[in-house]
C-alpha cells in the first residue's frame, strides 16, 4: 500500500490554510519507507501534525531550488541532528551537491549522520532512473520552469502471480523453483524450459508522478503515461498566466488526459484562490477525474482497489 500525504499545497507565499510545498509518500511493504517530495518552510511541523515521523524519512527529492520548495530542509536537518539520527539521509535534486553543501555549511553545528547529495539531470528529454529498491524505482525528467527543475515518479515494480490452472495444464506443481522462475523469467523444469508468462499473470505496479513547478510539457506527459496519480502544478486559472512558468488548470488537465492517468491532483495553488471550486470545475471540462489538493489530504493506493481520498 502507498499513502500520499499533502503537507503543503500553496504557491509562493503561505496562507493560513496552505503551507509551502511538500508531499510525504509512505510505502508499506516488508520494509517501511517514507519519501519526501519537496520540503518547503514548516514541513517538519506539518509532518508532526500528520503523524508521520521525519526521522523515518529515507530520501528527499527536491524539484528545484526556489525557497518555497526547499527552505524546510535547513531546520529539519538540524532537528534530525538534535534527535541523534544516525542513518544516512539522501537528498536528490538538480545541482544537489552545490546547494546541499551550502545548507550544511550554515550555522555552527556538526552532523551526527551522513547526508548524501545526488545530482539529478535537468536538461534534455530523457527519463532517468535515479534510485531503486526491490519494490520500486524512482525516475526523473526535466520540467519546464524558470530555473533548473525536474519532475519525479515513483514506479512500483510489476509483480507476477502464479496461475494454478496454467500450472496444472502443464503438469507442474508448486515449489521453490517458482522463486527462481520469477527472478530469471525462465526455468528448466523436468527437462523442459518454462517461461514465466506461461504460468503466471502480471500485476502492473502502482505509479505516482509529481510535476513540481512547471508549464505543461511533453516530458511530464511521457513520465506520467498510464500513472495512477499525477500531481501537477495547477497554480492559475487564467490562460494568460502561462508566462509565469507555471501551469493553469486546463493545461494540467490536458496533460493528464493525454497521459491516460487515473487521477489528477492539482497543487501549488496561488493564494488568490480562497475557494478552489472554480479551479476544479474548469479542469473537469477537460479531464473528469480531478481534485484540488488541500493540506493534510491523503490518497491511499492499493493494488486492485479503487483510489481513496481522505
Amino acid at each position: 500500500m502507498i499513502i500520499i500525504t499533502f503537507l503543503g499545497t500553496v504557491s509562493g507565499i503561505p496562507s493560513l490554510t496552505r503551507n509551502h510545498p511538500a508531499i510525504a509518500i509512505e510505502y508499506f511493504s516488508k520494509k517501511y519507507d517514507v519519501l519526501l517530495w519537496d520540503c518547503g518552510e514548516g514541513t517538519q511541523k506539518q509532518l508532526m501534525k500528520s503523524g508521520i515521523s521525519f526521522m523515518d524519512i529515507t530520501n528527499i527529492f527536491i524539484t528545484h531550488w526556489h525557497a518555497d520548495h526547499f527552505a524546510g530542509l535547513i531546520p529539519m536537518i538540524q532537528t534530525m541532528n538534535l534527535e541523534k539520527r544516525k542513518k544516512k539521509l539522501r537528498i536528490f535534486a538538480p545541482e544537489a551537491e552545490r546547494f546541499i553543501s551550502n545548507i550544511l555549511d550554515m550555522g555552527y553545528f556538526g552532523l551526527r549522520f551522513p547526508v548524501e547529495a545526488i545530482n539529478v539531470p535537468f536538461d534534455g528529454e530523457e527519463i532517468t532512473k535515479i534510485y531503486e529498491t526491490k519494490d520500486y524505482e524512482i525516475l526523473s525528467t526535466p520540467a519546464w520552469h524558470s530555473v533548473p527543475t525536474v519532475a519525479y515518479c515513483l514506479k512500483e515494480k510489476d509483480r507476477w502471480s502464479i496461475d494454478e490452472k496454467k500450472l496444472k495444464q502443464l503438469g507442474l506443481k508448486r515449489g521453490k523453483w517458482l522463486e527462481e522462475l520469477k527472478k530469471k523469467g525462465e526455468y528448466v523444469k523436468n527437462g523442459k524450459l518454462v517461461r514465466l508468462e506461461e504460468v503466471a499473470f502480471k500485476k502492473p505496479g502502482l505509479k505516482i508522478v509529481y510535476s513540481g513547478d512547471t508549464r505543461p510539457c511533453k516530458n511530464i506527459q511521457r513520465l506520467a503515461k498510464d500513472a495512477n496519480v499525477l500531481i501537477h502544478d495547477g497554480t492559475f486559472l487564467e490562460e494568460e498566466e502561462l508566462d509565469k512558468a507555471h501551469a493553469n488548470v486546463k493545461d494540467a488537465a490536458r496533460v493528464a488526459k493525454n497521459a491516460n492517468v487515473k487521477l489528477l491532483v492539482l497543487t501549488h495553488i496561488s493564494r488568490r484562490y480562497q475557494d478552489t471550486k472554480e479551479l476544479e470545475e474548469q479542469a473537469k471540462k477537460v479531464f473528469e477525474n480531478v481534485v484540488v489538493a488541500e493540506d493534510f489530504m491523503k490518497i491511499k493506493l492499493k493494488q486492485g482497489e479503487p483510489i481513496k481520498i481522505e
